[in-house]
């Protein structure tokens, strides 16, 4: 019997601690346990610490994830949160994506300063993001929009916006409810019109493999409509060896048993893009994610990647 805290791993983002304590919320209820029997550990990432460089220029996704699963691996960690759309498709050997939560909203949200929605933005217009598929996509709709690079916690992209350094941003509408900002978004874009990042909005826990005590304990919590949606586009992001270099989108919807995904990618400047979809028995979600990006890949050709990624 668990007499000492499970150690749960997170960053210290208001985000992620949100989501920490969302995850720690959930497994108190699914085994009836006070909170004092979970201790939320928050580390500092590499990620977190730089802020004045896109994520593509200093080492991609694994930069908010490795200082955490070091503690894993040394057994400091139970388990660890995050949100999924940051973890890097291959996981370092011997940790997996154990549970999933609920999924949360996955689109994406255009907050406005000069203009409420992002067809409404004068010509030339500045538009701050960090996300090379935001990015991408702002310029497949209007290219004449002039993008800057924004990073930094949510509350640090407003303050830049409030401060003029752009006309508006996009955040992921998920976490801007989860921090209950979600009323600062002027307009929430549809999937049909702008797809978000694969796995955008799920929330997921990272364990050891085999450690059987943490796997009883979070399978409780896993929601598996989640965890079919998550698998389908880290699949499809996987064939196109997707990273923070790649402007990759991609949304899977499971209802009823079925799963029906679709998937892009783009050019960074956004002049040139591939889609593919492709639907199926739920319990398939990996082939189905797969399908799709062998599917992309092959329209778009070896030469779509070259001289930029």
């Amino acid at each position: 019997m668990q007499t000492k805290p499970f150690r749960i791993g997170t960053r210290g983002s208001p985000l992620a601690l949100a989501q920490a304590h969302e995850t720690r919320a959930r497994l108190m209820a699914a085994h009836g346990l006070p909170e004092e029997m979970f201790e939320i550990v928050v580390l500092s990432t590499k990620g977190d610490r730089i802020t004045d460089r896109a994520l593509s220029e200093i080492g991609g996704k694994g930069l908010f994830t490795e200082e955490i699963e070091a503690q894993l691996f040394s057994g400091d960690l139970d388990f660890a949160v995050h949100s999924s759309k940051d973890m890097s498709t291959r996981l370092p050997e011997g940790l997996e994506l154990a549970a999933f939560l609920p999924r949360e909203d996955p689109r994406d949200a255009f907050v406005g300063r000069t203009a409420a929605k992002l067809p409404d933005l004068p010509y030339g217009a500045t538009v701050g993001s960090a996300s090379l598929r935001r990015q991408a996509q702002i310029r497949k709709l209007r290219p004449d929009i002039n993008v800057v690079t924004f990073r930094g916690q949510v509350d640090t992209r407003l303050r830049k916006l409030a401060e003029g350094q752009a006309d508006a941003t996009l955040l992921a509408y998920a976490g801007l409810k989860r921090i209950g900002k979600q009323d600062v978004a002027t307009q929430i874009l549809e999937t049909d019109m702008f797809l978000p990042a694969p796995a955008q909005g799920a929330i997921c826990v990272e364990a050891r493999i085999g450690d059987r005590r943490i796997g009883d304990l979070l399978a409780a919590i896993n929601d598996r409509a989640t965890s079919d949606a998550v698998t389908c586009e880290r699949a499809f992001l996987a064939v196109l060896d997707g990273s923070c270099r790649t402007p990759i989108a991609g949304y899977a919807l499971c209802e009823g048993g079925r799963l029906r995904f679709r998937g892009m990618i783009l050019t960074p400047d956004g002049s040139r893009f591939h889609e593919a979809q492709s639907e199926g028995m739920a319990t398939d979600a990996a082939e189905l994610g797969e399908k799709a990006g062998h599917a992309v890949r092959e329209t778009a050709g070896t030469s779509f990647f070259d001289g930029w990624r």
